[in-house]
């Protein structure tokens, strides 16, 4: 068997983290056993779906690298096959027209209440043998009695009463299909083999397995994941740092980062955190899926982005924070500069906005350099600019060639002057970065070669105290 996994979104908003989530399961299970990974777009929601907002779920599945296989299907472009399925049942007799009108249904809820049983459609039209007509629906002939059962990656075997159900609404007036109708017409004829979803579906799925019996097609295999909650506890949103995969992406995380974190919550591989890619599409293979709900926690994917960071090719970093840098009054540089660059910042940055914000003051000329006030205002003493003097002459003649020519250099000065590192530390930072953070000056000036060392020193030692 080809496994055949979909992801079906409404395009009314953005991509959240927790569709993304099914995305990634859905396609992590396609990958690892070779098969094929579909898209589907549910748009069938005329009002409030948005061109706009399909456009962004596109970009963001790829920005995820979520390849589908083949074009992506959408609904609202398959309602002469919705309708071709539904006159399947009414011949087959597992369907028939209801002419009750919205008001008639609420009233037979409104008396099953009243006698303390469960609120339903009372089948009055169920053996009429009515036709199609003004106002008039179509609805599933579902069992009386008995049991409808399914079993789940995650719950295990899964059985509804059958008087829990009713005779749902398959066809509206409008001439168009319900949700659970569309979904199982569209599942069997893209042939898909397992349903991955969130476990807010699973009251849905008892109605879709007697739609699959109707229309005589086996069950796919079906995996219920419990949602994501935020620390508290409670439904996640925003409030507990949670956004939509566009966010996180001008936030500067990395894809690989999302991928790894968010597969977590909800699955795991013995004691193994992180991975890449390669690593999760050859252990997720659709076992060891959590039965409890996780917890969405933003300082811990800020962790798995600073690994991932970390991990990726300097060259390969180098083309991703690109986007997120300030341009203004950048010097040219060349690629091998950036990749040295990016080398020195990238064990400290947790995302690319933090590299881009760093990078920047190795890429300014020296007279363009920003300054800190605070930095500014710490290190730029008499006793400071003394030893940027000294520190000059002995930089003079450096060899810029090897940072540790350069460390033997500030070695040689500190003897010579008797003093400790944090001397000459805060002045020398706040010359060549402009503020008091950054890597070991030696690296720095190794980048920035003698010209612009010495030009940045000479800029602070020319400064007014």
């Amino acid at each position: 068997m080809t496994v055949v996994t979909r992801f079906a979104p409404s395009p009314t908003g953005h991509l959240h983290i927790g569709g993304a989530r099914t995305a990634i399961f859905c396609w992590l299970l396609a990958r690892h056993f070779g098969g094929k990974f579909l898209l589907r777009v549910e748009d069938t929601d005329m009002e409030r779906s948005k061109e706009e907002y399909t456009t962004s779920i596109l970009a963001s599945m790829r920005w995820l690298g979520l390849d589908t296989d083949g074009e992506p299907y959408f609904q609202s472009q398959r309602m002469a096959f919705y309708k071709e399925c539904v006159d399947k049942m009414l011949a087959s007799g597992h369907a028939y027209w209801c002419s009750c009108t919205p008001d008639e249904v609420e009233a037979m809820r409104e008396k099953a209440r009243a006698e303390g049983k469960k609120p339903r459609y009372d089948g009055r039209c169920r053996e009429m043998g009515l036709g199609p007509g003004p106002g008039r629906v179509v609805r599933l002939k579902a069992p009386l009695t008995g049991e409808v059962a399914f079993d789940d990656m995650v719950k295990g075997h899964v059985v509804f009463p059958a008087e829990e159900l009713d005779d749902m609404v398959l066809y509206r007036s409008d001439d168009t299909p319900t949700y659970n109708m569309a979904v199982v017409a569209d599942d069997i004829d893209m042939g898909i083999t397992h349903v991955l979803r969130g476990d807010d579906h699973v009251n849905n799925t008892p109605k879709q397995v007697l739609i699959y019996q109707a229309l005589g097609h086996a069950l796919p295999i079906f995996a219920h994941v419990p949602m994501i909650l935020g620390p508290d506890k409670q439904k996640l949103s925003k409030r507990h740092g949670a956004k939509a995969v566009i966010e996180y992406e001008k936030d500067g995380l990395l894809p690989s980062a999302i991928l790894n974190y968010m597969v977590r919550l909800g699955w795991s591989h013995g004691d193994q955190e992180l991975f890449t890619i390669p690593e999760l599409v050859a252990a997720f293979d659709g076992t060891s899926l959590n039965s409890a709900p996780a917890s969405f926690d933003p300082e811990k994917l800020l962790w798995v982005n600073a690994h991932h960071m970390r991990e990726t090719p300097a060259a390969t970093l180098v083309e991703l924070v690109k986007p997120f840098l300030d341009t203004t009054g950048l010097a040219a540089h060349d690629q091998a500069y950036y990749e040295k660059l990016v080398s020195l910042y990238q064990p400290r940055a947790a995302t690319l906005v933090d590299l881009a914000r760093e990078m920047r003051c190795l890429l300014l000329p020296a007279a363009g350099l920003e300054y800190d006030a605070k930095a500014r205002d710490k290190a730029l003493t008499a006793e400071g600019k003394a030893h940027l003097a000294g520190l000059r002459s002995e930089l003079a003649d450096a060899d810029y060639g090897s940072k540790e020519a350069l460390h033997e250099a500030l070695q040689r000065y500190l003897e010579s002057a008797g003093a400790k590192f944090k001397a000459i530390g805060p002045i020398m930072r706040l010359a060549l970065l402009g503020s008091l953070g950054g890597p070991g000056l030696d690296e720095i000036m190794e980048l920035l070669g003698k010209d612009e060392t010495l030009a940045r020193i000479d800029r602070v030692m020319s400064m007014e105290i």
